[in-house]
Order: C-alpha cells, then sequence, then structure tokens
C-alpha cells in the first residue's frame, strides 16, 4: 500500500507536522481544537459517504443502460430487416446481416460496471468533498471570535513554515526532498 500518496511516508516533512500540531496546542484554546478535529471528521465523512453514493449510482446506472442495450438489440433482432438492395440500373447487393455484431457481450457489460462505477466513484467523492469542506467552513466561521483565534493560529504557523524554508535555502539545503 505504500505506492499510494496517502500512506506512504514523508519524512522530511515530519517536521512542518510537528510544527503544526504545536502551534493547535500552544495557540488554540481546547474548544478551538476540538472545533478543528470536528470539521476535519467532518469533511472526511461527507467524502466518505459521497463515494458510496456516487459508486452506488454508477453501478444503478450501469444496470440501467445494459437494460436499454439488450432492450434495443432485442428490438432490433425482431424487426424486419431488408436483405437485399435493388439499384436503378437493376442491380441487385445483399445487405450483410449485422446483428451478431450489435449483440450486447459480456465484456461490454464488465467495461460499463468499471467505468460507470469508476466515474461514480470520482463524481461523489467530489461532490461529497466540496459538500463537506462547504460544511467544516460554516463551523469554523459561525463564531466570528474563534475564526479569528484559527485565522492567527494559521498566520503564525505559516510564518514558521515560511521562515524554515529560507533558513534552508541560505544554508545550501535542498528546497525538494
Amino acid at each position: 500500500m505504500s505506492s499510494l500518496a496517502l500512506f506512504r511516508p514523508t519524512p522530511p516533512y515530519e517536521d512542518l507536522r510537528q510544527l503544526a500540531e504545536e502551534h493547535i496546542r500552544h495557540d488554540l484554546p481546547p474548544e478551538d481544537r476540538d472545533t478543528l478535529r470536528n470539521a476535519s471528521s467532518r469533511v472526511s465523512r461527507h467524502a466518505a459517504i459521497g463515494t458510496l453514493l456516487g459508486l452506488g449510482l454508477g453501478v444503478y446506472t450501469a444496470v440501467r443502460l445494459r437494460r436499454v442495450r439488450a432492450g434495443v438489440f432485442n428490438a432490433l433482432r425482431t424487426a424486419e430487416k431488408p436483405s437485399q438492395v435493388v439499384f436503378r440500373d437493376g442491380r441487385v447487393e445483399p445487405i450483410p446481416d449485422l446483428t451478431p455484431f450489435l449483440q450486447p457481450t459480456q465484456w461490454g457489460d464488465y467495461a460499463a460496471y468499471f467505468f460507470f462505477g469508476l466515474g461514480g466513484l470520482f463524481l461523489g467523492g467530489e461532490f461529497g468533498l466540496l459538500t463537506g469542506t462547504w460544511s467544516a467552513t460554516r463551523m469554523i466561521t459561525r463564531d466570528p471570535a474563534r475564526r479569528e483565534r484559527i485565522e492567527n493560529a494559521y498566520r503564525k504557523f505559516r510564518i514558521d513554515c515560511l521562515k524554515r524554508e529560507i533558513n534552508r535555502l541560505e544554508s545550501g539545503h535542498s528546497l525538494f526532498p
């Protein structure tokens, strides 16, 4: 699982994580810390619910598409089709039967389930992330005093981060690990 960026350890940025935890611990009162934790869990909860709903909607859409494809194929198969074309000059050309090429296949069903499920997964997850972010922002900004304290703590954290980057650059270390 370490090939996914989410699970990959990032030792060069461990100091920034510790710096952020230090700022949260020292610059914010406990109720603001709880609000930030609740806001972050709200974002992840919305994203997870949106992902599941999107996956379900994608699979449902694939099932509906499969039924429609089967219905169209049955309608084409049972419809009366011309078997030849007669031109003005009297020439007669046979028309090949394309019915076997239009028949839904199992591989097409698998592809539909996969791509519609993947699309629903992506769209649902993104929509859940947006609604979760909106909800978390509302939670944080509801109280103007809390918002001000959190903004000040973030501002101090960014100042410390930029100071560390300046020190790294001035000492000759690469900015990118």
